[in-house]
């Protein structure tokens, strides 16, 4: 893609459902000892035939892809992803490893090898000791929009509320065998690629491809697919992108992310429709938002960026008022019931970071921590909503104290 690629003109048609589909990318692990297993080629060849469209090699050899066909129900999602990560949590055993949904690799181990592929050898050549560790796994949502030009604009829109994705998504708390301090290492280690960054303020289509020609040009990406951009236009995809978070450990999670995602874009074609412009959060402001909620995760406090000066705020209140801000779209979705059986689970429960460090602080061993982690990945059961909770409504920003959902 070029900045002379002429594109239609836009739709201002907002469509009746939107599409969303996700991708996962997993850990494997030695059984044993919980250190990172050079086993992609093994499990590949385990991974049943029906299922092998949808589940790919990554960057490493100790890294599986899965990625489900775009949707509009997210039940149904969740079975497909349910089905994916369990067959591919067999083949892995099958393999002699396990699977795990965890944005690092908890316990220290020799780095492995990257896969045998011609791109993946030029990047190890332009880039070197840049390889992030022995896996580092996210969570891409993809989520249909019209066309290109009004996927820029929305673009613009999620800028503000992206850190608050992060927080929640936040599973990577120890790496090397220890604890990092941060919620989200997977974040921090990300971060030395040149390409890895917020989103800019984008003033059309033509400008978006227009950066991409600067950035090839330098050499800091070597093609379109290593814009590593927090939010990005598909390159193969009518969608828009979003690749903030680290793979969540259990499905409730990714499925409520897929939730607040699709909401997020919904509600910003609602606001391009009207004609109401994003705002320009300065490119500084937005980088501390994303550190803090690397930093912090969803139990600490996160930079409010929806008010004109940036302000620190429990990370909870955001996510509430993320909440409250895309209401109408969760309706029109049927989304509501689930994202309050969800929100409801995570709150109990923690962000995966969260649960990591408790299993941690319980017994003291990371080996517990990847088992704890196994489980997550196999697990099939949507929580219920908790008790005195009605499943159709969303708590509302008055409902509960600063720092209740």
């Amino acid at each position: 893609m070029t900045s002379s690629t002429v594109a239609e003109a836009p739709s201002r048609h907002l469509p009746d459902e939107l599409t969303v589909g996700v991708e996962e990318e997993f850990l494997l692990v030695d059984p044993d000892t919980g250190v990172a297993a050079p086993a992609v080629e093994s499990v590949l060849a385990e991974v049943p035939p029906e299922l092998r469209g949808q589940v790919q090699r990554e960057f490493q050899t100790s890294q599986i892809e899965i990625g489900s066909p775009p949707g509009l129900d997210l039940r149904a999602l969740r079975r497909t992803l349910g089905t994916l990560r369990g067959g591919v949590a067999d083949a892995a055993e099958r393999a002699g490893v396990r699977l795990l949904a965890v944005g690092t690799a908890p316990i220290a181990g020799p780095l492995p090898a990257v896969v045998d592929d011609p791109r993946f050898h030029r990047i190890v050549e332009r880039y070197g000791m840049l390889v992030p560790g022995p896996g580092n796994n996210g969570l891409h949502i993809h989520v249909g929009v019209p066309d290109p030009r009004i996927g820029v604009e929305v673009l613009n829109h999620l800028r503000p509320w992206l850190p608050v994705l992060q927080a929640v998504t936040a599973n990577s708390p120890f790496f090397d065998s220890v604890d990092t301090g941060y919620a989200s290492w997977r974040s921090i280690m990300w971060q030395r690629w040149p390409a890895v960054a917020p989103t800019p303020w984008l003033r059309s289509h033509e400008h978006y491809l227009s950066l991409i020609d600067d950035l090839m040009a330098t050499g800091i990406i070597l093609d379109e697919g290593m814009l590593y951009w927090y939010a990005r236009l598909s390159a193969h995809y009518p969608t828009v992108e979003v690749r903030i978070g680290d793979v969540c450990p259990s499905l409730d999670d990714t499925i409520l992310l897929a939730a607040l995602v699709r909401g997020l874009v919904g509600t910003a074609l609602a606001a391009v429709a009207q004609g109401r412009r994003a705002p320009e959060v300065a490119h500084h402001v937005l980088a501390a938002a994303h550190w803090r909620a690397a930093h912090d995760g969803l139990e600490g406090r996160a930079v409010d960026l929806t008010d004109g000066s940036p302000a620190l705020r429990p990370a909870w209140h955001l996510l509430r008022r993320l909440v409250d801000q895309i209401r109408p779209e969760l309706d029109r979705h049927g989304d509501v019931g689930l994202v309050n059986s969800l929100l409801g689970r995570l709150r109990s429960q923690g962000s995966g970071a969260a649960r990591q460090r408790a299993v941690h602080a319980g017994t003291g061993e990371l080996r517990d921590v990847v088992g704890y982690l196994a489980g997550q990945t196999r697990s099939v059961s949507i929580i219920p909503a908790p008790a005195g909770v009605a499943r159709d409504r969303l708590p509302a920003a008055s409902d509960h104290g600063s720092e209740g959902v």
